[in-house]
């Protein structure tokens, strides 16, 4: 559905984001009360009942707002390892595709930016080919023949976004606020930082090119060129790469073999970016991959990138040494140098750490090989120890870096159980995994990072 109308003044979305705080307080408030009189399965029924309720507010109001109120939705819905588990239930449903703009409100914002447009472009499809929280994709022509894509942000996006950035800071801490002391601001900053980035599409371009120079001698992985002639800061026009979408690649139609070998690329991917490259893809939404039938993965959108700093790579090759070595005394070590710690200093301690343990040395196992998104038990054992855990997290420490880390880690877990891909995931994590060089750490002792902790 068309929507031309795009609220943006400041005004006008600060009422329509304070109405919805008003909503969802209300219900999350009414849900606790009501929740006090029952127990067992009806109390939990009724609290997810009522999260259902809360997530179509949330998502219906954001996703009509579009700008940075849409975009920090979906990407606070994947940490639900950071957020309270109320919280990220309620955003998960932000996971979907934003209604479209029309066609000529598009159009006018290309001949803005390119005086030269009937010169540059044969053709432009009227239909967008995607839309997202700040822009959408158009097929086209190029004079020269080359078919290409073109990503055009909306109308006014940059006031959008520094209007959506000061109601949305206010909402999303005090929902944080209801179930936890935890201190959003560092989870906030750099999820704004992120945000701001996705708004300059010439930065887009140059992680699109770093991305292709780094992944040269990885075939499987396919990387558009970009048309620097058609490309700005609000429109950025790459080569056409198409592909069998997600939604296809996981059905009957596609060998579990091939399937397979989809997860496997995703899964080095993946791992290869964070622990050798130091540079990761951080926006893991499904519908930013396409398949090929010869096993070969197009990577899309390139606005959310994260640096990885030297120090954390090589704690995360320390934390997957550790794991298929099975040591799991190693591991609260390790996260200590990290910067992932209890307030005061201490180590996590191994009762909290050693479930988790467990639950990756099955994925990794020799054998059988791990299937993804065929054993439920995992998920539910996940939940319950992010259940039983979420009050003893509250005073830990951590890199605000490991934010967009965990997003994209809990995206490509998602992403491979989609495609319920079995593969050699023992033989990929001791690839990539190294031993501490020290007794305490292989990391460097000089890191400066930015913690979140429980406010006191």
């Amino acid at each position: 559905m068309s929507r031309d109308d795009l609220t943006t003044s400041a005004f006008g979305r600060l009422v329509k984001v304070g109405g919805l705080v008003g909503r969802v307080g209300v219900s999350v408030i009414g849900g606790q009360a009501v929740g006090l009189l029952r127990d067992g399965p009806t109390k939990q029924l009724k609290k997810a009942e009522n999260m259902i309720r809360n997530a179509a507010r949330i998502a219906d109001t954001l996703g009509e707002m579009k700008g940075a109120a849409m975009k920090v939705g979906q990407m606070l819905s994947l940490h639900a390892g950071l957020l309270p588990p109320e919280v990220a239930a309620v955003l998960s449903v932000l996971q979907k595709e934003a209604p479209s703009v029309s066609f000529e409100v598009m159009e006018r914002e290309l001949r803005r930016e390119f005086e030269n447009f009937d010169v540059l472009f044969e053709s432009l499809e009227p239909e967008a080919f995607a839309a997202a929280s700040i822009g959408q994709v158009h097929r086209g022509v190029l004079s020269d023949g080359r078919q290409v894509a073109v990503k055009i942000q909306y109308p006014r996006a940059d006031r959008m976004v520094e209007a959506d950035l000061k109601n949305l800071k206010t909402l999303l801490g005090n929902l944080v606020s209801m179930f936890t002391d935890i201190d959003f601001e560092p989870i906030w900053e750099e999820v704004r930082e992120r945000l701001l980035e996705e708004l300059d599409y010439l930065n887009e371009a140059e992680n699109i090119r770093r991305m292709a120079a780094m992944h040269a001698d990885h075939p499987e992985i396919i990387v558009p060129d970009v048309v620097q002639e058609a490309t700005t800061r609000r429109v950025l026009t790459m080569e056409f790469v198409g592909g069998i979408p997600p939604a296809e690649a996981v059905s009957d139609r596609y060998p579990a073999r091939l399937k397979d070998q989809w997860g496997a690329v995703l899964f080095e991917f993946t791992l290869r970016g964070l622990v050798q490259q130091k540079f990761i893809h951080a926006d893991p939404n499904f519908a930013n991959f396409a398949f090929r039938e010869d096993g070969k993965v197009a990577v899309y959108d390139y606005g959310c990138m994260k640096e990885i700093p030297a120090d954390l790579a090589a704690g995360y090759r320390g934390l997957l040494h550790s794991v298929i070595s099975k040591r799991k005394a190693a591991i609260p070590g390790i996260l200590h140098d990290m910067g992932v710690f209890k307030e005061g200093g201490a180590p996590l301690p191994r009762a909290m750490t050693d479930p988790y343990v467990d639950l990756v040395q099955d994925i990794v196992r020799a054998s059988p090989p791990y299937t993804f998104g065929e054993d439920a038990s995992i998920y539910e054992s996940l939940y319950d120890l992010g259940m039983s855990n979420w009050q003893d997290a509250t005073d830990i420490r951590f890199p605000r870096d490991v934010v967009f880390i965990n997003r994209t880690l809990g995206g490509l877990f998602g992403n491979l159980s989609a495609l319920g891909a079995t593969g050699p995931w023992r033989k990929l994590v001791r690839k990539y995994a190294a031993a501490p060089t020290a007794a305490g750490s292989n990391l460097p002792q000089t890191r400066q990072h930015h913690p979140a902790t429980a406010r006191r």
